[in-house]
């Protein structure tokens, strides 16, 4: 019987894994991760986040086992050492099918490609197959075939597909029933290594615990989720203080649980309002995945919206660095640049308050933030985090309007009304109270000074836009 290999990627569980599920199904599997740390730090792939993927590995690697899926490991430096190593792994083993699931970005497509065709020069069936979304970007179009724009009607669309079709199905596979055959011991190989002797980052662990790594974890976190807070995510979602997300995104970029089963986890009660928010979350991720395989240019540090492509974005390293510290002098601000430095993660509404603050009050180009995101967050997923920096900056597509510029102040005062988040990470206004806390020209402690006026970088920034709207 012939043996199939599986090439783990962006997708570290077992469960709901469609081209694993496929292979085990055509016959004996054989499980392969190659670490590429050249192309992480080319990719802006954050220290935390490339741990989480390590620890994620030793758990994937404990379950695999369970069901006789041996998983062996390889490094090569960049994705452009990858086609030698691949065909020596394809040649050595005698392998006759190679199944991966698809990825997005335009240099994992480039891969991907040469990758197949590696495999029709070697003939060797070739599987790469959907599950990174509820459905496949090319599977959503306006009724003239062409992709959407604006993410409302995809939505729309996208929900008429999945119920009336009974497509975004997620895949159950027992480990307690499905055993892989025995395979024969494979011939040790050049650049195989232990888990441990991949070159991983060094890094703290702090964070260990506050993210603990594997698929179970992943599915208590789920639901648990669903259980106690997501009767009530449309209202608290948006307050930082409040525990109120469902804090998935790490394991959902990282591939740990798939975007179907929280898509069917939460549509157990379709009824209820924030069950129907957060599923829209959901479909805004794969929107953002939709925009990035339909216009890859978004890949090329670009903006989507070309109009906006030459504005003049100031350069001043010092206002970043401040930007970056959470010396800023607006307490929001601050704090969220703290979490975001503590935790590897920062609340959604506060990524959008930060994003708009360095794009719009301090018209700082939006693609440094963007990038201090990647190298900070455990969660650092290119297609959302391009996708919501562009939306902050108004360049991307159905991004805010340009004339949109949350006032940090106001976000703050509305969203963290006592002020317990900026009290939790800005130890020194503790004794600020929920009048002063929030405006610099309020606060009674020795504070940073405000950065910016900001009715007046609003006045600026919008006659910078308005001069390139039309060109």
């Amino acid at each position: 019987m012939s043996t199939q290999l599986f090439w783990f990627r962006n997708d570290l569980r077992i469960q709901d894994n469609t081209a694993l599920h496929k292979a085990l199904i055509h016959g004996p599997t054989v499980a392969i991760y190659i670490a590429t740390p050249d192309q992480w730090v080319a990719h802006d792939d954050a220290p935390i986040k490339i741990d989480f993927w390590r620890r994620n590995l030793h758990e994937l690697l404990a379950s695999l086992q369970q069901i006789n899926v041996p998983l062996y490991f390889f490094q090569v430096p960049t994705y452009a050492e990858l086609p030698q190593l691949v065909e020596t792994i394809l040649k050595r083993w005698k392998i006759q099918n190679l199944y991966c699931n698809a990825e997005y970005p335009l240099n994992e497509r480039k891969r991907d490609e040469g990758i197949a065709e590696l495999c029709k020069k070697n003939k060797v069936e070739y599987h790469c197959l959907e599950d990174q979304c509820l459905l496949p970007p090319d599977f959503v179009l306006t009724g003239e075939g062409s992709p959407f724009k604006v993410f409302t009607p995809y939505a729309k669309k996208s929900r008429f597909i999945i119920e009336s079709a009974g497509l975004a199905k997620s895949s159950k596979l027992d480990s307690n029933k499905t055993k892989n055959a025995e395979l024969k011991q494979l011939p040790r190989l050049d650049k195989q290594l232990s888990i441990d002797q991949i070159n991983w980052p060094n890094t703290e662990t702090w964070w260990q615990q506050q993210w603990p790594a594997g698929e179970k974890v992943a599915m208590q976190r789920l639901q648990d989720f669903v259980d106690s807070k997501l009767y009530q995510y449309k209202t608290n979602r948006d307050h930082p203080a409040i525990s109120g997300t469902s804090c998935l995104s790490p394991y959902l970029a990282s591939g740990v649980i798939s975007i179907r089963i929280c898509w069917e986890t939460a549509k157990q009660d379709e009824t209820e309002s924030s069950a129907q928010t957060w599923c829209n979350e959901l479909l805004w991720r794969d929107f953002y995945r939709y925009v990035m395989y339909h216009y890859p240019h978004v890949c090329k540090h670009q903006a989507w919206n070309k109009h906006y492509a030459k504005i003049p974005w100031r350069k001043s390293s010092e206002d970043f660095q401040r930007w970056c510290d959470g010396e800023t002098g607006f307490p929001v601000i601050d704090a969220a640049m703290k979490q975001l430095k503590q935790s590897g993660w920062m609340h959604n509404r506060l990524r959008m308050v930060v994003a708009m603050f360095l794009s719009k009050n301090l018209l700082l180009d939006w693609r440094w933030g963007e990038r201090w995101f990647m190298q900070h967050l455990i969660d650092g997923d290119f297609a959302s985090n391009n996708g919501g920096w562009q939306w902050s900056a108004s360049t991307g597509t159905d991004a805010a309007p340009y004339f949109r510029v949350f006032n940090p102040v106001r976000q703050s005062e509305r969203f963290d009304t006592e002020g317990e988040f900026i009290k939790a990470y800005i130890p020194e206004l503790h004794n600020e109270n929920a009048k002063t806390i929030h405006d610099p020209a309020k606060i009674q402690n020795d504070y940073f000074p405000p950065m910016v006026d900001l009715n007046v970088t609003r006045e600026r920034v919008l006659s910078v836009f308005k001069e390139y709207k039309g060109s």
